[in-house]
């Protein structure tokens, strides 16, 4: 029996249209376990293929492929593979000796970047083994890495594939055997093109849909040739994305930035980590001689209790070396997000719902503009998104995680992507960004660190080492290639950590590649 595509909303399948060959859409979650918990002191990878196998059913996400429409009528939708070969969605791998953190980060990336099969459902999941060298990680311990496109599934919603796959005990029952699975049949492409193409005729909206797409493509172009005042603010995070992917993380404790919050009147944990990544990526900047005199912005979740849904663009106060003032700054700002209520949030849900040609072009510049490729708004040098971990422990058939975070989606244009995460009483943060643009994570999570010890003693807190946190080991910073070319810019980066202020950066193309 045939059944009808379960459609893609139209923001899941923008992630699908903003793909090119050198970014993908994936998102992977890093989870680290705690084998002593677990029956026995000890998990095997067949254990945990089993376990997956028993949960498949819960979630509709593991045995579903994408399947798109003749002609690019409508949006893709969802459909049951009639193949699903859970061996090889679920892999088996190990850290090369000495198996240290800088090889996990290593091994991380590589596995995010390289691209999920479009013909099969988009998950994958890597345990990894090894983990011998991790100072702060119980004996034994073991990670999953979780990678799942950004269609299937809202991780500042939602973690679907995460939810399913953990108990909030180490005594879960035993996996019950596998339920009987029939994939339905999914539609022929005559019958899906005529439905697209009914529903394009009845909709004057999506008659606009090629248009929309290539304008974010057209307004790069143009701001190149233009050379617009507002891209003189650019970083080198505003460039053009490679292939290679960059990770690296730092966890903090949640009552110190509770106390750094508590700074300003009014300012959250959510304030607090924005102040102190904006404080990183000052550091850096100015550690390579590149940090613009104007101030940068960033991309954000909207505040908690907002009825907003669209992500919030917030100047970032990289223009002060105050961090004190940066922290108002942006408490002012997410206050003020606030202040539209329901009544804003409910319009911009109507013009998402409205098929005339107008709404849709207005969707269309609001959503450029997020990006900062509307005229008159400088890009934004990274972006923010808010993981929701769990209120209480999780296991995996008993072994307890220790850590959870992600590797985040970057494009052109958009370079610097921070996951933040907090789970077990800590904070995690994460960069993920591109090998040419960030050759030296290791420094830039440095400067992270250095930026939250500095609030942290505004805030009358002694530093304190997180239970398992990763011990701190200041690096040397990796030349750039933009480094490389520049003697004015080597001779930076051999200086302070906190050199003077240097001029605006070279503006860096924005043009996506094709």
């Amino acid at each position: 029996m045939n059944v009808p595509l379960r459609r893609l909303s139209a923001r899941d399948a923008s992630f699908l249209y903003s793909e090119t060959v050198h970014a993908k859409s994936n998102i992977s979650f890093v989870q680290i376990y705690d084998q002593a918990t677990a029956p026995g002191g000890k998990v095997r990878f067949k254990t945990i293929l089993s376990h997956i196998e028993s949960r498949l059913q819960r979630s509709p996400v593991f045995r579903s492929k994408l399947q798109r429409v003749p002609l690019e009528l409508s949006h893709p939708g969802w459909v049951e593979d009639e193949h699903f070969d859970l061996e090889y969605h679920v892999r088996h791998i190990a850290l090369p000796k000495p198996g240290d953190w800088r090889q996990f980060c290593i091994q991380a990336s590589r596995i995010h970047a390289r691209a999920l099969d479009p013909n099969r459902p988009l998950w994958e999941i890597y345990v990894i083994e090894g983990l011998d060298s991790f100072a702060d990680l119980p004996a034994g311990s073991f990670a999953l890495l979780t990678k799942v496109h950004r269609a299937a599934i809202d991780p500042a919603q939602h973690n679907e594939l995460l939810d399913v796959l953990h108990d909030t005990t180490p005594r879960a029952p035993p996996p019950a055997p596998p339920e009987p699975w029939f994939p339905q049949r999914a539609p022929g492409a005559l019958a899906q093109a005529l439905r697209g193409a009914t529903q394009t005729m009845l909709s004057p909206r999506k008659l606009m849909t090629p248009i929309i797409r290539a304008v974010p493509a057209a307004l790069a172009f143009a701001g190149d040739l233009l050379k617009w005042p507002e891209y003189q603010n650019a970083t080198r995070f505003n460039s053009v994305v490679s292939p290679h992917r960059v990770f690296d993380t730092r966890r903090f404790l949640l009552d110190e930035f509770t106390a750094i919050a508590a700074l300003v009147p009014g300012a959250t944990v959510d304030d607090a980590v924005v102040a102190v990544c904006a404080g990183g990526v000052r550091r850096y900047l100015e550690l390579h001689g590149e940090l613009p005199t104007g101030d940068l912005s960033a991309l954000a979740p909207a505040p908690q209790g907002s009825a907003q849904t669209d992500p919030i663009r917030l100047r970032l106060g990289t223009d002060t070396d105050d961090p004190a003032r940066r922290l108002a700054a942006l408490q002012q700002q997410t206050s003020a997000a606030m202040a539209p209520g329901a009544a804003r949030a409910r319009q911009l849900q109507a013009s998402e719902d409205d098929d005339t040609p107008a709404a849709g072009l207005a969707l269309s510049t609001r959503l450029l503009g997020h990006a900062g490729l509307g005229r008159g708004l400088a890009p934004v040098a990274c972006t923010f998104t808010s993981l929701k971990g769990p209120d209480q422990p999780w296991y995996l058939v008993g072994a307890r995680m220790t850590y959870l975070s992600a590797l985040l989606p970057i494009h052109d244009g958009q370079g610097l992507a921070f996951a933040v995460t907090v789970y077990d009483g800590r904070v995690v943060i994460s960069p993920t960004s591109c090998r040419e643009l960030m050759p030296d994570p290791q420094a830039f999570t440095q400067c992270v660190r250095d930026s939250f010890q500095e609030m942290l003693a505004l805030a009358g807190e002694p530093p304190r080492q997180a239970a398992g946190a990763k011990p701190i080991r200041p690096p040397r910073p990796r030349a750039s290639s933009a480094d490389r070319r520049s003697p004015v810019r080597r001779s930076a980066r051999k200086a302070a950590t906190s050199p003077a202020a240097a001029p605006a950066a070279r503006p860096r193309s924005t043009r996506p590649r094709r």
